[in-house]
């Protein structure tokens, strides 16, 4: 029997949330610490240690507001947060930091410098959903949103020590982006992919070496930023996820044919492919804020949890949407020998799915075959299931963040909460 797990960071205190969703699984829970080290305690000097500092420390707000408080949503209504746009909420801030970006990417190697800018075109970057979280949570942890000056583009060398805290946190959204690109650029060539985002593929246009190269390339540019910012604790975070992407593709690609059927496998690539990378950020950027050891856990398990729940609901468009919306081939996971949540979760109603899982898709006819058992199955909506349960353990780990230091925040967190949302309801 296809073994299928429910995973959660805290059972007993998550047992209402574990009920709710009796029968979405068939087996018995388990944390993620037998695989998972957040490594969530810090001993270290200054920023992260708990004591008082940069979360307050934030000088008076001039001219015009540059972040909309709660007070400015026009809404009476006690759930005031679903009237929150996080995109909007961030915008002006999300373009200065993009327009560094830009910047930061230029180099006098004509061919590098057009690869390396190809999905950093202006219109072109994607959702540029880690860099909202992350800049949402550091509005979250503020007394105030970012002062005027902080819209405008840095200018200053990547190697150079910003000495505004919301600089530092903007670096961190800036390296979420770089290192979020780079990993796609060396998933299109292991998966050898021809498109990515509506547009061709960047291997399929210069080839996979000058693909390869540009990704090291916004890796090597992402590093300087990184070690910048002079925090050994945020370092650490920050390079841990480039050993989990990492991990994470060994992982998917070297699976014996018992892995490949579980479910405990998925989500441990899951984690280091996608959520590990949200998870540091958000702990990152709590950590620059002077938050706690709890405090900054808390952001991660925010991060976390949304990611997975973003997986989840990726994994689910690839059966469900068009060409079209997702920017990609409909099936492009099995087309690629994948099997994710939905397949799992199918394979469990019908287990004639099993041996065309474990020889990865690639027999005459196995393509339609799996998409008709899949179709015919409870896979799909147990997939939303698993990803809706993780989007409520985000918005439960808000509640656990230091307590709010006004209105911005209050905003912020409100936008933070609907990301949740929009996470499982998006449909590309």
């Amino acid at each position: 029997m296809l073994r299928s797990k429910l995973w959660v960071e805290r059972p007993l205190l998550y047992k209402d949330s574990i009920e709710r969703l009796a029968g979405l699984v068939s087996c018995s829970r388990k944390t993620y610490s037998a695989y998972i080290d957040p490594r969530s305690r810090s001993d270290g000097e200054g920023e992260g240690t708990g004591r008082p500092g940069p979360r307050g420390n934030v000088g008076p707000t001039h001219g015009m507001r540059s972040f909309a408080s709660l007070s400015e949503l026009n809404t009476n209504n006690r759930d005031e947060n679903q009237f929150v746009d996080p995109f909007t909420l961030v915008r002006l801030e999300i373009d200065s930091v993009s327009n560094r970006l830009r910047n930061c990417i230029l180099t006098d190697i004509p061919v590098l410098e057009k690869a390396a800018e190809y999905f950093f075109q202006t219109g072109k970057e994607g959702k540029r959903l880690r860099s909202t979280i992350v800049l949402l949570m550091a509005t979250g942890l503020s007394c105030q949103g970012p002062l005027p000056s902080m819209l405008e583009v840095d200018v200053t060398p990547a190697s150079a020590h910003p000495v505004e805290l919301r600089r530092r946190q903007q670096r961190i959204a800036e390296i979420s982006e770089l290192i979020h690109v780079a990993s796609l650029l060396h998933d299109d060539v292991i998966d050898n992919s021809d498109s990515r985002r509506g547009l061709k593929a960047l291997n399929a246009i210069f080839g996979n070496k000058v693909a390869i190269l540009a990704g090291d390339f916004l890796l090597a540019r992402a590093s300087v930023s990184l070690a910048a910012l002079q925090n050994s604790e945020v370092i650490a975070l920050m390079s841990q996820v480039l050993e989990h992407l990492v991990s994470g593709e060994i992982l998917q690609m070297n699976t014996s044919d018992d892995q490949i059927l579980s479910m405990e496998h998925y989500m441990k690539k899951t984690f280091y492919k996608t959520a590990s990378l949200i998870a540091n950020s958000c702990k990152s950027v709590a950590v620059l804020a002077g938050c706690s050891p709890d405090e900054s856990m808390a952001a991660w398990r925010y991060g976390k949890h949304l990611g997975l729940a973003f997986q989840l609901v990726d994994d689910v468009l690839d059966f469900t949407s068009s060409q079209e919306e997702l920017g990609k081939p409909v099936g492009n996971d099995m087309r690629s020998g994948l099997a994710t949540a939905p397949v799992l979760f199918a394979a469990e109603q019908h287990p004639h799915l099993i041996p065309l899982v474990r020889r990865r898709f690639k027999g005459e006819g196995d393509i339609d075959q799996a998409l008709e058992l899949i179709l015919n199955s409870d896979g799909i909506q147990k997939a939303k299931d698993l990803a809706q349960f993780h989007a409520s353990e985000a918005a439960r780990a808000l509640q656990d963040l230091p307590p709010s230091l006004g209105e911005d925040a209050d905003a912020s967190r409100a936008a933070l909460q609907v990301m949740t949302r929009k996470v499982v309801s998006r449909k590309k």
